[in-house]
């Protein structure tokens, strides 16, 4: 049955609750209603065309409409359509993803937990640190250290260790043990101080908190390379190298949230390979199945793999959907189509370096006081006066009038604040990035008609 958009919107008011949304607000216009997708567009259900500038929500890599990963799933929930991981049993897809999974990942991380989420992944996080620490014989290491406006998810451990206000204000969180550094946002933070004098400062802050609270009560540092929801941060040269020393000097696990970052978006498998990072604990989600089913796991290290393993008895975790058959059938397929069709590989050798070029030539435009970016992560900073780095006022309410602006352009960008972010398929071609850039120029030309107005 085909509904018209109306009535779609109708019973989208009546029943469904969105996440992250302003109900009242979206109702007054209604949602839109998305039917169908290929390659790097979207259609909703009045037949007008967009561009999709953030990959779903960063994690569509492989673009849509692949139907071998749609014959995969099919193929899959015929033979085996779902058995648990429980009780001593394991499947042939659920070994074959993890198998895969440590060739793609460093030599170090041998072993997978699957989850269902990039949050559920996160929660993990906490619960193995914790375990670790205390199969070692520390069970007061319980303290995660993470960062102000960082992204974790949102069940009650992933939104405390997210680290906005917003999230915290509702529920009371972030729950007991897990504390907030500094980000290192220059352009916003860093004052007078040089790109390297600021990320060397900003890093310094997670020494300090470790002796404010004891290295004997640190568990793990937690923080994604580069920041997606905050607004694609990307740290100055001197951060990870100054917070890799500090971790390895108090023996702190490092845990490098790669949610958003893995699966080829720097260009790399992942922004810890960009880095130089060596993390003990590395989440991940999104982009492992390019979005085509729910899936989410934790890279784990031999180290804490092997305590686990030969020390720990029961670790009393778990989903009952962790390992799915067909998930992890088509994340397996969905890694061999970015291995096997070079899509990393093109990324960052010619269409990440170009959509960065191209991307750069909007740092002219009046509105724009700051291009960020690497391989297929992009912001622009949205300004009211470039000298001071002065925001309209009120604050962060020219990002989502330029979002809303560059949607009825044929574009999907997101507003964090007023910065405007992308995060488009990592099978985009030149010829669309050049029409991404050139939408994304409209949309600033018609927020400045609007603001001045």
């Amino acid at each position: 049955m085909t509904l018209t958009t109306a009535e779609y919107q109708a019973l989208d008011h009546a029943h469904f609750l969105h996440p992250f949304t302003d109900h009242k607000r979206m109702h007054e216009s209604g949602a839109r209603i998305i039917e169908r997708a290929e390659g790097v567009y979207l259609w909703d259900t009045d037949g007008h065309q967009l561009m999709d500038g953030m990959a779903g929500l960063w994690c569509v890599n492989v673009g849509y409409g692949r139907k071998d990963l749609a014959e995969v799933a099919r193929k899959q929930i015929e033979q085996l359509p779902y058995y648990n991981s429980f009780f001593q049993t394991a499947h042939p897809p659920v070994i074959d993803l993890s198998t895969l999974l440590s060739e793609v990942t460093q030599d170090h991380l041998t072993h997978v937990f699957l989850t269902n989420s990039g949050s559920e992944s996160n929660d993990t996080v906490v619960r193995m640190a914790r375990y670790f620490w205390q199969c070692m014989g520390h069970p007061e290491k319980q303290v995660i250290i993470s960062r102000r406006n960082a992204y974790h998810g949102s069940t009650i451990a992933g939104a405390s260790l997210s680290g906005m206000q917003a999230m915290h204000e509702q529920g009371g969180l972030p729950i007991p043990d897990i504390v907030h550094i500094g980000q290192p946002f220059w352009y916003r933070e860093g004052g007078d101080l040089t790109p390297e004098e600021f990320g060397k400062k900003v890093a310094g802050e997670l020494e300090q908190k470790i002796e404010e609270l004891g290295e004997h009560r640190v568990a793990a540092f937690i923080a994604e390379p580069i920041q997606g929801a905050g607004g694609v941060i990307v740290p100055p040269e001197t951060y990870w190298p100054e917070i890799s020393a500090i971790c390895q000097r108090h023996q702190i696990l490092l845990v490098a949230d790669e949610v958003i970052c893995g699966f080829g978006r720097t260009g790399e498998w992942f922004a810890s390979d960009y880095y130089g990072l060596k993390p003990d604990l590395m989440p991940i989600a999104k982009g492992l199945s390019s979005g085509y089913l729910p899936i989410g796991g934790v890279m784990v290290s031999e180290h804490i793999a092997r305590v686990i393993i030969e020390e720990g008895g029961e670790f009393t975790h778990g989903m009952t959907y962790a390992g799915h058959p067909a998930a992890c059938a088509v994340a397996a397929a969905n890694i061999r189509i970015l291995r096997d069709e070079g899509i990393i590989d093109r990324v960052r050798t010619e269409t990440g370096p170009y959509l960065q070029q191209r991307w750069a030539e909007l740092a002219d435009h009046p509105l724009v006081g700051e291009v960020r970016g690497l391989g297929f992560l992009g912001a622009l900073e949205i300004v009211a006066d470039k000298d001071t780095r002065a925001q309209f006022e009120p604050s962060g309410t020219t990002g989502p009038l330029c979002r809303d602006i560059a949607a009825n352009l044929g574009l999907v960008m997101r507003a964090v604040g007023d910065s405007m972010i992308i995060s488009p398929p990592l099978i985009m071609s030149k010829e669309e990035i050049d029409e991404l850039v050139e939408l994304a120029g409209k949309a600033l030309d018609k927020t400045l008609d609007q603001v001045q107005a």
